[in-house]
């Protein structure tokens, strides 16, 4: 796996598994693991959809690109929330510690997966239901995209055998 690039931050819908793929695939990889969502749980003390409800989401953007920021790591996965992609400057310094890895998931296995987006943390509009919400991050997260891998047709060992091949070949 040493052709691999230092870090890889995998971006992409809620849903999309970029936790339980990042863990998967920082074990096949052996790398370490980081949840930008978690951090940011830890960091505030108090689970995302209070930090929504309770500050807004612009203070919660905020906390978001904070915590992205901060991060200093190497040989490392980082799963990140699925709105990070609206912080350019996180974005980029995301770029800088390594690949960003779109994980592409389809409208319906997103909805199948994420059932009450209102109980999910998820940062969306009044009104805004996931179809809409893909439609307005989808052009972000590709724009981002160092790598974008589909992700919504295989089973988990599947797609990280798939990431594999696809960060291998950049």
């Amino acid at each position: 796996m040493t052709n691999l690039p230092n870090n890889l931050a995998l971006i992409g819908m809620p849903g999309a598994g970029k936790s339980t793929l990042g863990v998967l695939l920082a074990k096949r990889t052996a790398r370490s693991f980081l949840d930008t969502d978690l951090l940011i749980q830890q960091a505030e003390d108090a689970p995302l959809q209070e930090i929504i409800d309770k500050r807004g989401v612009e203070s919660f953007r905020r906390v978001e690109e904070r915590i992205v920021l901060e991060l200093d790591c190497s040989a490392s996965v980082i799963a990140t929330g699925g709105s990070v992609v609206y912080s350019e400057a996180a974005m980029e310094h995301l770029g800088r510690l390594g690949r960003r890895i779109y994980l592409d998931v389809p409208l319906a296995e997103l909805d199948r997966r994420l059932g009450d987006l209102d109980k999910r943390g998820v940062i969306r509009g009044p009104g805004q239901d996931l179809e809409d919400l893909l439609a307005e991050r989808c052009p972000l997260y590709e724009r981002w995209a160092d790598i974008r891998v589909d992700c919504g047709d295989l089973e988990h060992d599947g797609v990280v055998d798939r990431l594999i091949r696809a960060i291998a070949s950049v």
